[in-house]
């Protein structure tokens, strides 16, 4: 039997929605494959109609307009607004959503993410992956991830700069995401969630 599951996000902007739409649907798809004793028909990730550097309130109906699709949504933001998404849930349940509302929140900016797995560079024409670092886990600790993801990335050819961010997220190694701290603990989050939905 199928059991259709929605993933929803809410997402600083439209780059971050490209990458970490695809990366939420593949991981919760990965989840379901893994662990679940039925088979599970993971939808593509549904985004929302507001980024969430807006005011809370307008990303709090954002994620109810979600919620009325979706089965868990996944609120990002970037260190800068880290508590935004926590406050966001936090609101959310005070007015009785019950839907999970997970924050998706890196150490840094989500481009950090995009450079945790050589190998998926090292298979673009034109890339330098020497730039990133040796380990995915140390990718937390980049002080302007943006700019090293612009040495790495290939300068010629046809692809804009957001186009790697739809790249990647289809393409990265989700088992080398795992390995960076902030990724792993929204990982188990999710997985959380999934279980408490039965999904798991």
């Amino acid at each position: 039997m199928s059991r259709p599951l929605v993933p929803g996000l809410v997402a600083e902007n439209t780059t971050d929605e490209r990458f970490l739409g695809a990366v939420v649907f593949r991981q919760i798809r990965a989840l379901t494959e893994k662990g679940s004793r039925h088979v599970v028909d993971v939808a593509r990730t549904e985004v929302g109609e507001c980024w969430t550097i807006k005011d809370p309130d307008r990303v709090c109906q954002a994620v109810l307009e979600l919620a009325e699709d979706c089965h868990l949504i996944c609120v990002h933001n970037d260190h800068n607004e880290r508590g935004k998404a926590d406050a966001v849930r936090a609101d959310l349940a005070k007015r009785g959503l019950t839907t999970p509302v997970i924050p998706l929140v890196p150490v840094r900016e989500t481009e950090a993410w995009l450079l945790a797995d050589r190998a998926v560079w090292a298979g673009l024409r034109g890339s330098d992956p020497s730039r990133m670092p040796a380990r995915p886990r140390d990718v937390e600790k980049l002080q302007d991830p943006k700019l090293v993801l612009d040495a790495v990335r290939p300068r010629s050819g046809r692809r804009s700069r957001a186009d790697y961010y739809d790249y990647i997220g289809q393409n990265v190694d989700l088992d080398v995401l795992a390995q960076i701290p902030a990724y792993a603990a929204w990982v188990a989050e999710t997985e959380e969630a999934l279980k408490g939905l039965g999904f798991l």
